[in-house]
């Protein structure tokens, strides 16, 4: 059992406060990484994901998204995006899970490189999405599932929270 990365599960949290530097290149290339690493319904891999690290642009999506205020601080955002006729069929079904799983991985992933970062949804929101997909020139036929915000922590002794529920957890019978 690898325990460093079972920490990095353990340890994540959801940041908000950003320093404002800049987020490396290599580095969102790894979390990038990490993202297209998920799992996928049959391998279809209905995703396509957008790096922003233009400050104009950072700041035209902190203004159109209103639970997305912590780009104003943010070194980059990465806004994973779902392609639902990828197929005919596995994607049309499972986009947002797969775009899920991949989401949580570049979330994993940028804790596990000394970044913060925080999910914000586009999807199901038709405005959101509208405006995502116009400040970045989306197609129609690719739909936003969130803006990730990444970049380093304001706060670095913040600590996470303690998610375990054991009354949430059911042994084989009820």
């Amino acid at each position: 059992m690898n325990k460093d990365f079972l920490n990095v599960m353990y340890t994540r949290l959801s940041v908000r406060q950003f320093t404002g530097e800049k987020v490396k290149r290599e580095d969102l290339i790894a979390m990038l990484r990490a993202g297209m690493s998920a799992p996928s319904a049959v391998n279809v891999q209905p995703w396509a994901f957008v790096v922003v690290i233009d400050r104009g642009t950072l700041d035209k999506l902190c203004e159109a998204l209103p639970y997305a205020k912590m780009l104003e601080k943010a070194g980059a955002a990465i806004i994973v995006c779902g392609i639902p006729d990828k197929d005919d069929t596995y994607a049309k079904k499972y986009w947002v899970m797969d775009c899920s799983l991949a989401s949580e991985n570049i979330l994993l992933a940028a804790h596990a490189l000394g970044y913060g970062a925080v999910w914000t949804a586009a999807y199901a929101d038709k405005d959101k999405i509208r405006s995502v997909r116009e400040i970045l020139s989306i197609p129609e036929n690719i739909i936003p599932l969130n803006v990730i915000p990444v970049g380093i922590p304001a706060n670095k002794d913040e600590k996470p929270k303690d998610k375990f529920k054991e009354e949430n957890i059911h042994w084989e019978k009820w």
